[in-house]
């Protein structure tokens, strides 16, 4: 039997490449999607892919009610949380792919997860490459001390850091709390240019036409360094496989899984 699937976001950029790869699988079927702006169309006159018959629903909670066995937040940081609980209370397992949401957000998320016996799988990023730069730099942060965090990403991001470093930071700050040899506080000139402080680990957000997103640790031991960097381009192809995986995991989870490593054997 075909999982039933709803999309919030199935237009935008990364949704609609995910809708596709959705039409695609032989085991997922995509029930019902959100988008505001084409709203009361059929996905597949939308995204002109005939597979896709899902109705589009101007919100989460029209679309909610029809019931699906998982439910893929891809809209924006401030509908995210709110469509996330929805989602929940409705009695669906929920992926997370947008960014922005804090930890005291998916405390709240998990709480309620395990209150309705749901699996929530938040990945800040589904691309391989991305869960592999987290993975390799929890390894480097058990042997090298003192690491900072660049986060790259195209001049209209608002929100900052990305959902894939936030995810870096709180994962290695689990490792770990990185040295700092001189205290911020203590800092000569602008204490700004030091970055901002996200779960112990320093991190610079660069806002710049030229990136679509990307995320770089670098570590550093007396006369070497290690630089571990991931790199997206302009399409959401990346995103699929990694995305299709975790629909397919998330039923059986219970409460809040942070990265897609969590369901991968690494």
């Amino acid at each position: 039997m075909s999982l039933k699937v709803c999309v919030a976001g199935a237009t935008g950029w990364a949704g609609s490449e995910l809708a596709r790869g959705i039409a695609a699988a032989g085991d997922l079927a995509l029930l019902s999607a959100v988008s505001r702006r084409h709203a009361g169309q059929l996905l597949g006159d939308v995204l002109g892919e005939p597979r896709l018959a899902a109705p589009v629903f101007a919100t989460t909670t029209e679309a909610l009610a029809q019931p699906c066995d998982v439910f893929v937040e891809y809209t924006h940081p401030d509908s995210a949380k709110a469509n996330i609980l929805a989602a929940l209370e409705q009695g669906a397992h929920v992926v997370v792919g947008t960014s922005g949401l804090t930890d005291a957000d998916y405390a709240q998320i998990d709480a309620l997860a395990r209150e309705r016996r749901r699996g929530v799988l938040a990945c800040g990023n589904f691309a391989l490459t991305a869960v592999l730069l987290i993975k390799f730099a929890e390894m480097a942060a058990k042997l090298i001390p003192q690491w900072e965090l660049i986060d790259y990403a195209g001049a209209g991001k608002p929100d900052a850091p990305s959902g894939t470093v936030r995810e870096l930071a709180t994962r290695m700050g689990k490792v770990r709390q990185p040295q700092l040899e001189v205290p911020l506080e203590r800092t000569v000139g602008l204490r700004e240019t030091r970055g901002g402080t996200l779960a112990g680990s320093q991190v610079h957000a660069l806002r710049l036409p030229g990136f679509v997103l990307g995320a770089e640790a670098i570590f550093g031991l007396p006369d070497q360094t290690l630089t571990i960097r991931h790199n997206a381009g302009g399409s959401a192809k990346p995103y699929v496989d990694g995305a299709l995986l975790a629909i397919r995991k998330a039923p059986g989870l219970l409460g809040l899984h942070r990265g897609l490593d969590a369901v991968l054997d690494l």
